[in-house]
């Protein structure tokens, strides 16, 4: 079997080409950290090659995870041939890569991707002389109007050896060069001072070593630098020969249309306003719109009259029993269905998303808020897994292996799942069609709720010794703004619904199945009413730590304690305790309308947005802190947030309703002036060995 590796930066488009090469799904983004493992895949046209999609890097020094992760790969288990993928609109920045991966020794094929946008930029690339001046095989792709892609993979296959750098010819020209120039401003060969890289130094015997360290100290001492900046500016300059040899500029130098969107969408002032409102705009469309008027009828219609008539109408011509009966309608059908209806609004949602994250606005947001993040301790990069979450958190928490501080690192896992992703969706649904059928702000809210407390608790944990430091670096390459491409748009939204449709039918049927049980069953077994059930008597129990947060009933207790496996058995969860022999949204709207008034539903929106996630995310978590004390102390901090969040909103609210100051309100007033506290207090400066 062939193993090929596709290696390039972000957003160069290796993910999408990865996708069309073999048929998978991987999720393709304007942003780095969408690919954070390797992915493994077969060509569609030839199943004996085997393709793997590495992380999108800028380099192969180790700073990072994901850059570990496609360095380990090359040196520990070498493909046969590498495809690197290289943005053509930014050929200066893509070719670092490309030479550090030559050093591997391994046989290469340059693809360049992007190459239909090249022309609009006024450029042209000979790609000849690229071949020449690199000795690769050089090949124009386009994964959007899939041009040349077979074409890459076989020109992969017949390159079946390609001599790697003649290490000791460079040692050679290095050591004349020494001797020659007194001064020492040596120009080392082709990729220049690359003696003092690991990859380079594995290839060479002993005594080569030995001299090349020699040379390299000397360099350093004159230079007045150290190695790595030298073989970085070495590098560097070669790629600008290289460039200036094989690129053409017939540009005017007037700005193109990416260029004049970008002063408006990306302006000092202008940039956060313009995020959100299209955030609202989004939302309202999903949720409360376009969204809310297909979910009616999949709840009202195919699941609250069709679905149960045809499921009765069975069951009754085959005579089964009625306790299974009223398990499937009351049980299985209700939960699921209360879910289930949801999916529409879920598809625009993502529909929505993908038409932002595909024409590239989504890159420029985290450049956005960049600016903000970097005035509480954190930087875009912590932004970027925020965004992912938007879909799933396990996704988003493992995006932060872009991050290079630890610190920053375990500070985005810790608050990244405050964002809401899809599996949150039906109960910002819920209580907004419920509650707030009419005001437009509730579901947008939920979003922009999400995003404050990821900034007040990245302030918070900032100031605290164990995460105080100074901030990582923020560079990324923005993309090109172009036309969504419709079919990766809809793949995108259809790929999100169906894992919410698939949830449904696996973990969540098995939950709904438990609920049902459990809440019309005694201890004895005996069948009773729902408020003497196991369920009830469990949810009671429970229920008193949630009555200062304003919805201590048992029903939506057990509702909330549930969301710890999936977040969406929350309202399946609902679905069953309320709807009463009915799958109908209207239904159960009336029937949580009668058990909670819109400021105690608001509450439990908030700390089930806010508290700790489901066992996939937290289990995620605990595999990238890689301890067990850093996993409960970042679902602990999640979990008192939420919490803390859900009983300042809903015990102000009854002091601003009428209600007066109450006990309860004092402390309320004192939670909130401890979390002002932490968020105004000076930073703390972190221990000897913490650093």
């Amino acid at each position: 079997m062939k193993i090929i590796a596709l290696l390039g930066n972000p957003n160069s488009g290796k993910t999408s080409i990865f996708n069309i090469l073999t048929g998978s799904n991987q999720q393709v983004g304007n942003w780095p950290g969408v690919t954070v493992e390797r992915k493994s895949g077969f060509y569609k046209k030839d199943k004996s090659i085997c393709i793997q999609d590495l992380p999108g890097l800028y380099s192969l020094s180790p700073y990072s995870p994901d850059e570990q992760v496609a360095r380990d790969f090359l040196s520990k288990t070498p493909p046969d041939v590498l495809i690197n993928i290289v943005d053509s609109t930014n050929l200066e920045r893509s070719l670092y890569l490309t030479l550090q991966l030559m050093e591997f020794g391994i046989p290469m094929v340059l693809a360049l991707n992007m190459s239909d946008l090249v022309e609009s930029l006024g450029k042209k690339i000979d790609t000849e002389k690229l071949s020449y001046s690199l000795g690769l095989p050089v090949v124009t792709t386009s994964a959007i109007k899939n041009k040349g892609l077979d074409e890459a993979v076989n020109l992969a296959l017949k390159t079946h050896e390609i001599k790697p750098l003649d290490y000791d010819h460079r040692l050679e020209g290095a050591l004349s060069e020494i001797a020659k120039v007194t001064g020492f401003t040596s120009r080392f060969d082709q990729i220049k001072a690359f003696e003092a890289d690991k990859i380079a130094l594995s290839v060479l015997t002993e005594n080569q070593k030995s001299e090349l360290e020699e040379i390299v100290n000397i360099t350093e001492k004159i230079m007045a630098d150290d190695r790595e900046s030298i073989i970085v500016n070495e590098r560097y300059d070669l790629i600008g020969h290289i460039v200036n040899l094989c690129v053409s500029d017939t540009s005017t130098g007037k700005a193109n249309m990416t260029d004049k969107i970008d002063r408006i969408i990306t302006h000092k002032w202008l940039g956060l306003p313009i995020f959100v409102f299209i955030m609202w705009l989004v939302y309202f469309l999903s949720i409360q719109t376009v969204g809310t008027a297909a979910t009616d009828w999949v709840n009202d219609v195919f699941f609250g009259q069709l679905i149960p008539s045809w499921i009765s109408t069975g069951m009754h011509s085959l005579a089964i029993v009625p306790w299974l009966q009223d398990l499937v309608l009351n049980g299985v059908v209700a939960g699921i269905g209360a879910i289930l209806g949801f999916v529409p609004q879920i598809f625009v949602l993502f529909l929505l998303l993908g038409i932002l994250e595909d024409s590239g606005y989504m890159a420029r947001v985290a450049f956005v808020m960049d600016r903000i993040f970097r005035r509480f301790g954190l930087s875009g990069k912590s932004f970027i897994p925020m965004l992912i979450a938007s879909g799933c958190g396990v996704p988003g928490i493992m995006a932060t292996r872009t991050i290079e501080q630890e610190r920053d690192r375990k500070i985005t896992i810790m608050v990244t799942t405050f964002m809401p992703c899809s599996a949150k969706l039906p109960i910002i649904a819920l209580v907004s069609g419920a509650f707030f059928r009419h005001a437009s702000w509730v579901a947008p809210s939920a979003y922009f709720l999400g995003m404050g407390m990821i900034i007040l608790s990245g302030i918070i944990l900032k100031k605290t010794r164990m995460f105080s430091g100074d901030t990582s670096a923020f560079i990324m390459e923005l993309p090109m703004y172009h036309l969504p491409h419709a079919l990766t748009v809809f793949k995108y939204a259809f790929d999100r619904a169906f894992s919410f449709i698939k949830r449904a039918g696996t973990i969540i049927f098995a939950m709904n199945v438990l609920i049902w049980f459990t809440s019309n069953y005694a201890w004895d077994f005996q069948q009773v009413d729902s408020s003497h059930s196991i369920l009830a008597d469990f949810g009671k129990v429970v229920a008193i730590f949630f009555a200062p947060l304003g919805f201590g009933e048992w029903r939506a207790t057990v509702a909330t304690l549930t969301g710890l496996i999936a977040k969406e058995t929350i309202v399946g969860t609902m679905g069953v305790l309320y709807a009463h022999n009915s799958s109908s949204t209207h239904v159960l709207w009336e029937n949580v309308r009668q058990a909670y008034t819109p400021l105690s539903a608001y509450s439990l929106l908030v700390f089930n947005l806010l508290c700790a996630p489901c066992v996939a995310a937290i289990s995620t978590i605990y595999k990238e802190m890689g301890e067990l004390k850093w996993t409960i102390r970042a679902v602990g901090f999640q979990t008192l947030v939420a919490y803390s969040m859900s009983f300042i909103i809903y015990q102000l609210g009854r002091a601003i309703s009428g209600y007066g100051i109450q006990t309860m309100t004092i402390l309320a007033i004192i939670v909130l002036l401890i979390g002002l506290y932490f968020i105004f207090r000076k930073s703390s400066q972190p221990a000897l060995n913490e650093l």
